[in-house]
């Protein structure tokens, strides 16, 4: 079987977590131990997240005073491609040894008209105090905006409209190449219509959305969408807080899941089951193999259709 593995932020980062170097390292291990069993007996590509670490890097980029403008957001986007990849790649050669792993720096086209340009909302970096967001978005031409947790800088995430490596996966994986990619949903990039040419764009796309897409392209049997809830609830938070232990794409768009947390997951598997009729999952980091053979997690299966 085929498995695309989108991993969360906490994978690398816990609530709470610092983000320092050895605190990543010590996640990473779990991540690798958790995704091994799967690794053996499938063929297993693995995606991430990057919010804590492309939020580090652009706000150390704009305030570094030998830079004459900090650096854009696709770029930076590399950067955390090649960081969290070169981890993961050691962390799972130690774990399954004799195993080909290969960590891409992957390209996500999207449309230069996309109206998400026009209206950012994809938080980045750390949570702020009101007073501390404001003046950074004063001094540096940040957008800012106030979720559950507090305020963030917020930048524009125009939709995955195809994956420019996906054929080289493709490759690897008949290879029996362990790949890790589209980290922070990719690089965004434009294609000229004409040449072909490709440009970055200032924007981070949501890695949910592209695992989804990825997971279609590369004809995946499954997408598993691993995060730091053991599962899907109705009513997060409250007190008829329920968990979803099997949906449908239909069940999960009537959810009404918020955009800032379990939306862009639910909409994820909901997409990738609708276009391809494979089945997709989310539940937590450590259930990785219980999730796949269907003793954890959220089981998201095709509409059943009466014929």
């Amino acid at each position: 079987m085929r498995i695309v593995i989108a991993l969360g932020g906490n994978a690398l980062l816990r609530r709470g977590d610092r983000p320092d170097a050895a605190v990543q390292q010590a996640n990473i291990d779990r991540v690798a131990t958790a995704v091994a069993g799967l690794a053996l007996e499938h063929e297993v590509v693995i995606t991430h997240g990057n919010e804590p670490q492309i939020g580090l890097l652009a706000m150390e980029s704009a305030a570094d005073p030998v830079l004459t403008a900090p650096y854009p957001l696709d770029l930076l986007g590399a950067q955390t491609e090649g960081l969290i990849g070169s981890l993961l790649v050691r962390a799972l050669h130690d774990t399954l040894p004799g195993r080909k792993i290969a960590a891409l720096v992957t390209h996500t086209l999207v449309r230069p008209d996309d109206p998400a340009f026009a209206l950012p909302t994809k938080r980045v970096g750390p949570v702020y105090p009101r007073d501390v967001a404001h003046s950074l978005a004063r001094r540096r031409g940040w957008h800012i905006a106030k979720d559950a947790t507090g305020w963030h800088q917020v930048v524009a995430s125009p939709a995955p409209e195809g994956i420019v490596e996906t054929e080289t996966i493709h490759d690897l994986l008949t290879c029996g190449v362990l790949v890790i990619c589209a980290g922070g949903g990719g690089v965004p990039v434009t294609a000229d219509h004409d040449t072909g040419a490709l440009t970055g764009v200032e924007a981070v796309v949501d890695k949910d959305l592209t695992a989804a897409l990825l997971a279609e392209e590369l004809k995946a049997d499954f997408l598993l969408i691993l995060t730091d809830v053991p599962n899907v609830y109705a009513d997060y938070g409250t007190h008829d807080q329920q968990p979803v232990l099997d949906a449908t794409p239909g069940d999960l768009r009537r959810g009404g899941y918020p955009d800032g947390s379990m939306g862009p997951k639910t909409e994820a598997a909901a997409r990738f089951v609708e276009r391809t009729g494979g089945l997709a999952a989310i539940g937590a980091l450590d259930a990785a193999y219980e999730i796949i053979h269907g003793r954890s997690g959220t089981l998201v299966r095709p509409d059943l259709t009466v014929g």
